[in-house]
Parts: C-alpha cells; structure tokens; sequence
C-alpha cells in the first residue's frame, strides 16, 4: 500500500522502473562499483525507455511526465543502482530543464530532442575547486569576442563529465575591476568539440564510483555567441532555480538507497539465526526496521508532497531543500543501521550494505549540503513569517 496517490500513468511508470532496476541494474551493481566503471549499455537501456525524456515536453521528443511520475521511477533506479540514478538525476533535473526553461527556441530545437533521446547525455557545470557552496564566488571568466565567449578557469565535481555531449556551464560575464557578485555570473552551452575544453582528473571516490565524476580544464574555451542561455548575468539566478528541481531528484535518490538497505535488512533479519532464533525476532532488531521504514515513509511523503506543489506552480524552495535535507540525513542514517544489523558482515563487500552507506554519504553533500540546506529553509520561513505577519504557510 501507498500513501501516495497515484493515477494509472504514474503506477505503469513505477512498474516499468522497478522491472528495469531489478533485471538489469541489480545483478552488476556490486561489480561496477567495485571497478569504478561506467556501464554504457545502461545508457541505451534507459534511453529506448523514455527515461532521459521523461520531463522534456513531447514536441521535443520527451514524454512530458509530471515530476512525480519521475521521481517514483528515479527512486526505482536508485534502489537498483544508485549511481545510475545520478546519471537521471542530472541530466533531467539540471541541464534539460536549464535550456527548457532559460533557453531560447533555437537552443530548445537543437539540444532538447537528442537529450531527451539519450543520444546527448547532459552535464552540469557550477562548482570550482575554491567555489563549492560559495556558488557566487566562482571564478570562471567569460570574455566576449566578436561572436564567441572565451572561457578559462577550472569546474569541479562534474557528474558524468566524460560522457556528456552537453555541459551547462557557469561563468563570470562581469569585468574583473568590476564585480557584481552573483549577478555577474552568466549560463553557457558547451560541447566537448569546443577548442579548450579539456577533460582532466577523474575524481576515485568513496561511493557512487560508477558514476564518473571529472574536473574540467577551459582553457581559452572558445564559444559561440548563440550558446549564451537568457539574459547575461542572470546565470546563477537560472541555476539556483534549477537546483530546486534538483534537490527533489537527490531526495528522490536518497530514499531509493535507504529503500534498498531496509530490504537487504529485512531479509536478512528472517534469515539470520543467533541464539537459537531468527535476529528479526530480536526487540532490538524489530526497533530499528521499525524506525527505518517510519523515517523512509516520513521522506517519501514530503519529498512527494513538494512535487505536488511544485506542479501546481507553487514556489518550492522551502520544501524542495527540507525534502532534501530529510531524504539524505534518512539514508545515511537507515544506511547506517543496516550495516549494524549485518554486523560483521555489513562491514564487508560480500553483502551491499557497506556500499549503500558509501553511496548515501554524498547525497548530504552534492547539490546543497545539509548545512547549506538549513540556512535556505531557515531564510525562506523567515521570510514567510515577515510576509504573513508571523504565521507560517502550510
């Protein structure tokens, strides 16, 4: 059963997500993780699937879904294999849904279709190595020249930046004697064809390590006038907005991986047998499945709950950072018990707990960490409190 209400499309949609992850994803989790490899055949499984489309409208090849229908089959994938999920989580929340809402109609007609195909994964470029939640301190500059930007600085922490076809990238517009903080930073299109763009490390890291994750060098970057996406300057104001559709996707991820934990426990709990008995007849055991699926379905429910909103047209920052913020301290914290309720053995690679624990940490970091998460929703109720004379909105 499901607290949440959902129409028919929806449920197909969670079936077809479900049925993917658990036939394709499931059997070689553990062996990409453990060779740091990106799977390309995943690629074009998911893609003959609709699920790089799934927000893109369909007069540009997408299947025009509500953002609840993704975020069920995102939280499939997740359960699956996390670091797939990101792969989704990227490409549809921050670069699709950038040049769908920012771009022009030119930008929307040439980019969107293949994206929404699967034949152009797409990137996001923001954070720099001195610039992570500081996001209006980067230091990438933009330089125009006749028809063509000239971009130099470095971008860090790039999912998938080896495989993308198309990086939205950050970059000051402003003069450099001539700041104007966050309003100086402007959005580009870049290809990996552009003369100085250049791929270099390839970050090894503790979890999601199928998920490949690079520092990209621009060097003189040269980019055509046309790439510019909206209004120079309005940038990071584009992909903050951005990042509040994002923050639902890494909910929606978080809870996938704490979902796959507390299945792993369960099962584990009726066939592990200590003192005579199964462990899951244990007090001590039942307790922490019980505060488990409490905290997973508590996430669930707010995580969806903002999705609504958000297709009514309602501002969700609040609730897309709260939902964030709750889905990723839930995972580390279910990730964390379960390797408690293996034991010895959750602290080994024979069983997947330990790499749902590695693969939850990060959800709390990237796309906002929960420290930054706080202060958005702590100023966005202020805020709302000064406007309703004290009383908060539901």
């Amino acid at each position: 059963m499901s607290l949440i209400l959902l129409n028919e499309t929806q449920q197909e949609i969670r079936r077809l997500a479900r049925d993917y992850a658990q036939r394709e994803l499931v059997p070689m989790a553990a062996e990409r993780d453990r060779e740091a490899r990106f799977d390309r055949s995943m690629v074009q499984q998911m893609a003959e699937l609709g699920f790089f489309g799934m927000l893109i409208p369909e007069q540009y090849d997408g299947l025009g879904l509500d953002a609840q229908s993704y975020l069920l089959a995102l939280e499939e994938i997740a359960v699956g294999d996390s670091s797939a999920a990101v792969l989704l989580s990227v490409h549809n929340s921050l670069p699709t849904q950038m040049i769908l809402n920012f771009g022009n109609e030119e930008q929307r007609t040439r980019f969107l279709p293949p994206m929404a195909r699967g034949e152009l994964l797409g990137a996001f470029c923001l954070s720099e190595p001195e610039a992570g939640s500081d996001a209006g301190s980067l230091a990438t500059q933009a330089v125009r020249e006749g028809d063509e930007w000239v971009l130099n600085g470095t971008k860090a922490w790039v999912s998938h930046g080896n495989e993308a076809g198309v990086l939205l990238c950050m970059a000051r517009t402003d003069a450099p004697g001539a700041r104007k903080g966050s309003k100086g930073i402007s959005t580009f299109i870049l290809t990996p064809d552009l003369p100085g763009f250049h791929l270099t490390k390839k970050e090894n890291k503790l979890g999601l390590r199928a998920s490949p994750t690079l520092q990209i060098v621009l060097d003189n970057c040269r980019v055509p006038a046309d790439r510019l996406v909206g209004e120079e300057g309005r940038g990071l104001t584009y992909a903050l907005g951005s990042l509040d559709h994002g923050r639902l996707g890494i909910a929606s991820q978080a809870i996938g991986i704490a979902r796959a934990a507390l299945e792993a426990s369960a099962r584990y709990a009726g066939e592990r047998k200590q003192f005579g008995k199964s462990i899951g007849e244990f007090q001590a055991i039942q307790f922490k499945l019980a505060d488990m699926a409490t905290r997973i379905t508590a996430a669930r429910t707010l995580l969806h709950t903002a999705a609504a909103a958000k297709e009514r047209g309602e501002k969700v920052t609040r609730y897309s950072s709260m939902a964030k913020l709750f889905a990723t301290e839930t995972a580390m914290w279910v990730t964390t018990q379960a390797v408690q309720i293996f034991g010895g053995y959750g602290y080994v690679t024979d069983y997947p707990v330990e790499r749902y624990m590695r693969d939850a940490k990060v959800t709390e970091i990237y796309e906002g960490t929960s420290e930054i998460q706080r202060i958005v929703i702590a100023r966005e109720t202020l805020a709302a409190a000064i406007a309703n004379d004290g009383s908060l909105p539901d």
